[in-house]
């Protein structure tokens, strides 16, 4: 692929695939159908491999799976960008700046993220894009010499869909968006997270009081309240020497994403709170393994390659408009932020097509990780497209994930036979989880 399409006969990058064939007759077949499972910075070999084992039988005997591992990621020329500012180190320093001093440091390490990126990555980082990863999805259709993409999207992967509707809305086949990300810029989208995950932790707190085995207390007032010492005490005593307010806010921000985590969390929690064995509170993230650096490299230099820089006075108002609401959010989504120190990127993302086909997009109603009205917003740029929502869903990722009958039967629906809703569906989830 050229790394620079202004420029496809200069230098160029290898893009890493994987196919699993389709299981059914040759009646069956309906072709390739390439998925990306989200991040940015998520890998896709072997995930088509996970993610084809959870899908429908009949999508299964459909359709080929193809898995990519995108421009910057996993084995397609992996960006770098080396300490990032200490993010490895353990214990982190405290996350949320609640001081005019506190929020200068938060700048400043914001700043030496930045400079790590340019420091490693070099002058490749400003090609490891979204718009760069859907021509590179083009070309990933071509060589499979597929007349359309058939793309299965989730989280970050809604994104790159609609960018590569806004690019190629011609060779537009099934597209199934899955846990859909706002079409918002990055940093606004991260603020919006932010506040979801804030609403996602009162329900957490108020599922724990009512279930008294938990031991956390009988009001989410009480539990919030051991929440909240908890984590002052790993300040003021790290667990192991690593494991800090900066790992445990790690912790919860992937808690909060899931419903099944929430009972080992608060058990764990328990534990600590009233034994101090902080056993349950592993591994500290981000951990240091190269997958994992990788990973955080991709996620910011891609944000922050796709749209404009917030300012100083974005980054912090965020901050402070947060902790108006609590005085301890979870700002670890936060990546654009570090987009202020930034260059201007050289193309902002598109998204949908006036001349696009109808495609489906499936979302839960109380998703943090991708709010709801997030997704609605996605939606409106993508003419004709219809929504399955999961509601009383509380998690993140809802087709072949939360084995939804009604979702995943209309999903496969749409990629098996090209059965469009004639409007949006509505689902029922399983609402929150029973404690064991």
């Amino acid at each position: 692929m050229p790394l620079d399409y202004n420029a496809p006969d200069g230098r160029t990058i290898s893009i890493a695939i994987s196919r699993v064939r389709a299981s059914g007759s040759p009646e069956e077949y309906r072709g390739a159908l390439l998925v990306n499972p989200g991040g940015p910075g998520g890998a896709g070999l072997n995930y088509a491999v996970a993610k084809r084992g959870k899908m429908p039988e009949s999508v299964q005997r459909a359709y080929d799976i193809i898995g990519f591992d995108p421009r910057g990621v996993g084995h397609s020329n992996p960006v770098d960008c080396g300490p990032l500012g200490g993010l490895f180190d353990h214990p982190g320093p405290e996350p949320v700046p609640s001081t005019v001093p506190q929020e200068r440091d938060y700048l400043n390490r914001l700043r030496a993220m930045a400079g790590d990126c340019r420091e490693h990555a070099g002058a490749v980082s400003v090609f490891i894009n979204t718009m760069n990863t859907a021509r590179d999805m083009e070309r990933i259709r071509r060589a499979l010499h597929e007349p359309v993409l058939n793309f299965l999207g989730v989280s970050y992967g809604s994104y790159l869909g609609a960018a590569y509707a806004a690019e190629y809305p011609g060779h537009v086949g099934r597209m199934v968006l899955d846990s859909v990300v706002s079409p918002d810029r990055w940093h606004d989208f991260d603020t919006q997270q932010a506040f979801a995950m804030l609403r996602q932790r009162d329900v957490l707190f108020r599922w724990i009081a009512d279930h008294p085995s938990l031991d956390l207390g009988s009001t989410p007032e009480a539990v919030h309240g051991q929440y909240s010492r908890a984590r002052a005490a790993l300040a003021e005593n790290p667990l192991r020497g690593t494991f800090g307010p900066s790992e445990f806010d790690h912790l919860v921000y992937r808690v909060l994403s899931r419903t099944e985590r929430w009972e080992p969390f608060a058990r764990a929690l328990s534990a600590y709170v009233h034994t101090g064995n902080g056993d349950g509170f592993a591994p500290e993230m981000p951990e240091s393994d190269q997958e994992s650096r990788n990973y955080e490299a991709a996620l910011r230099t891609v944000k922050c390659a796709d749209s404009t820089r917030p300012s100083t006075a974005e980054v912090i108002g965020a901050v402070r408009a947060l902790r108006s609401v609590d005085p301890q959010p979870v700002l670890t989504g936060f990546e654009a932020a570090t987009c202020r120190y930034w260059p201007q990127p050289r193309e902002t993302a598109r998204l949908g097509h006036p001349a696009m086909p109808a495609v489906l997009l499936t979302q839960a109603s109380h998703d943090p990780t991708t709010p709801y009205p997030g997704a609605k917003r996605m939606q409106a740029v993508l003419p004709g497209s219809r929504m399955v929502v999961l509601r009383n869903g509380y998690s993140h990722g809802v087709f072949a994930s939360q084995q939804n009958p009604c979702v995943d039967q209309t999903t496969a629906a749409y990629l098996v036979a090209g059965t469009v809703p004639p409007r949006d569906v509505d689902c029922q989830g399983l609402g929150l989880p029973a404690v064991n």
